[in-house]
């Protein structure tokens, strides 16, 4: 999806949200302001990254001794984000002299259980950047070298969390705290990219030499099985096969398989490293001359080329003992390896059908190849 603010659909321009670093740091401002200087400013002004300044209305408020808290109701403009229409609160309190600005978990936030990922284990699972926002936000109301505790909670948090891969990860009991920029763009998907990377970056942290990035709940479970992987192994790239590609070049595993479908495996045979239903269909002209390649009659090959779905293809071309898998698993290996091009890495394709069959395999061999031609640039 195209990041330009004006992109538009068929009715109107999509609208952009804000992150939870975004509000939890407008959330943390007033309630600061609210412990310093006896009120809450509604609404409440921050500064993003970028340097743009935003005003987030309060959704609630309290006041305690020794204790202010505010929340902020998530937006995520027009994105599908599970976060969406979450309550982000922060509780202030002053810390103790010389702590400078700290955190805290409260109810729905994560708690980091595992190494590799962008906070140490046994911190709250708000990443740097809103850590940086928060302090900074703070910091105007508070000033410079103030000892002030801050406690990010998200009420209901927890079951969100079911939804996000923050179990698999190592996060435990919540959400994370997310944001680099403090705006949602629709339909980015960075949200997922980010669950790519932090994967990847746990099974290293883990020393894992093993991780199979797969499209699907299917081929993820198939591929699971078929090497009796640690869950953390398994990396749930979705469509996006060239962004974990693209992570894994700077930040190499040993072996890498990426399994999936036979729509979206043939998709990557045919050279699309995105393999969203929107970003284009399978060839089926070029399937059937696969097939052909593979023993297939013309009549096969030409009910391939009629066929509704890349599923009925393979179905066709199994009838009649034509095996077109290990074809499309190769051209699907070569596409990926001219994207990781690693000398460290070997790379796999597996092909599974909808019930986990294996329908083609491509076996682990280097991504590296220096004798293959290279392109310019």
């Amino acid at each position: 999806m195209d990041n330009d603010p004006d992109i538009e659909t068929e009715d109107r321009p999509l609208r952009r949200g804000w992150t939870t670093g975004a509000c939890a740091t407008a959330a943390a401002k007033a309630a600061c302001t609210a412990l310093l200087q006896g009120e809450f400013p509604d609404p409440m002004e921050v500064g993003l990254p970028s340097g743009q300044r935003v005003s987030f209305a309060l959704a609630m408020s309290s006041a305690s001794d020794g204790a202010a808290t505010a929340g902020i109701i998530k937006d995520a403009g027009d994105d599908p984000d599970v976060t969406h229409g979450a309550l982000v609160k922060a509780t202030v309190r002053r810390g103790a002299p010389g702590s400078g600005v700290t955190f805290r978990r409260g109810e729905g936030v994560g708690l980091v259980t595992r190494p590799g990922l962008p906070v140490p284990v046994g911190e709250p699972a708000i990443n740097p950047v809103p850590r940086k926002m928060i302090a900074a936000a703070v910091r105007e109301v508070a000033g410079e070298g103030a000892d002030i505790e801050v406690e990010v909670s998200v009420p209901g948090g927890a079951k969100i969390a079911e939804r996000t891969m923050n179990p698999r990860l190592g996060i435990l009991h919540g959400i994370s705290i997310l944001g680099t920029t403090g705006i949602v763009i629709p339909y980015s998907c960075s949200a997922w990219i980010h669950s790519i990377y932090r994967g990847i970056d746990v099974a290293r942290a883990m020393s894992l030499d093993h991780v199979a990035g797969a499209t699907g709940n299917a081929s993820e479970a198939a591929v699971q099985k078929f090497h009796n992987l640690h869950e953390v192994s398994l990396i749930d790239m979705g469509d996006f096969v060239g962004g974990m590609i693209k992570y894994l070049r700077t930040h190499p595993v040993a072996r890498v398989s990426i399994a999936g479908g036979v729509a979206k495996m043939t998709k990557l045979a045919q050279g699309m490293l995105d393999v969203h239903s929107k970003r284009g269909a399978a060839d089926l002209e070029a399937l059937a001359e696969v097939a052909v390649s593979a023993g297939a009659s013309e009549d096969l090959a030409r009910r391939i080329r009629e066929a509704n779905t890349v599923a009925e293809a393979f179905s066709l071309a199994v009838s009649e003992g034509i095996t077109i898998g290990d074809a499309v698993a190769a051209g699907a290996w070569q596409t990926a390896a001219t994207a990781l091009d690693h000398p460290e890495i070997a790379l796999e394709i597996l092909v599974f059908n909808r019930e986990g069959r294996l329908m083609g395999h491509a076996p682990f061999a280097p991504s590296h190849d220096p004798s293959r031609p290279r392109k310019r640039r």
